[in-house]
């Protein structure tokens, strides 16, 4: 296989899987709004679902981590393979109040998948920011907006819980 091969190969990858350039969406409205939700998806899972113990250490490691690379990685296979994929069904082009049936398919497998080391309701406030992620992959055709969105709404989660004096880190 020559280098031209496996780099187109290779780009042809990467874009069905999402990484697509865009700027358009950052500069968007619903993109700011978007990020101000998340605000309040913080505000519901500290005051009813408490995602954590009442006290919860994580090392520097562990929290970049949640705040980078499990964004990027569950981006990457739901947002960017799964959605992507059942967005070229007819049905998954279909929507309803914004939300395309390929989005929604991927959100509840997205809200499965939290379950499986979390309780239900923990599991069920990630099907809002799920349909948000899912929105700017429909709007976009890119991950890179959805990683984003992830990453700050998890960075929110855990300054929460450092507000709330829930978390110490080591």
């Amino acid at each position: 296989m020559s280098k031209e091969t496996l780099r187109d190969f290779l780009l042809y990858l990467f874009g069905e899987a999402g990484f697509k350039p865009t700027s358009r969406c950052y500069l968007n409205s619903r993109f700011a709004l978007a990020m101000l939700a998340g605000i309040l998806v913080v505000w519901v899972m500290h005051a009813w679902v408490q995602p954590y113990p009442p006290h919860v250490e994580f090392s520097r490691v562990q929290l970049l981590s949640l705040i980078l690379w499990q964004p990027l990685l569950e981006e990457i296979l739901f947002r960017g393979i799964i959605q992507g994929q059942l967005a070229k069904r007819e049905w998954g082009k279909n929507s309803w109040l914004s939300i395309s049936g390929a989005n929604a398919v991927t959100s509840v497998l997205f809200v499965a998948m939290h379950m499986i080391n979390s309780s239900p309701l923990f599991a069920l406030t990630v099907l809002a920011p799920s349909l948000v992620f899912g929105y700017f992959r429909d709007r976009c055709n890119s991950v890179y907006p959805c990683i984003v969105i992830h990453s700050i709404y998890n960075a929110m989660v855990f300054a929460g819980l450092i507000l709330n004096g829930n978390m110490s880190l080591f």
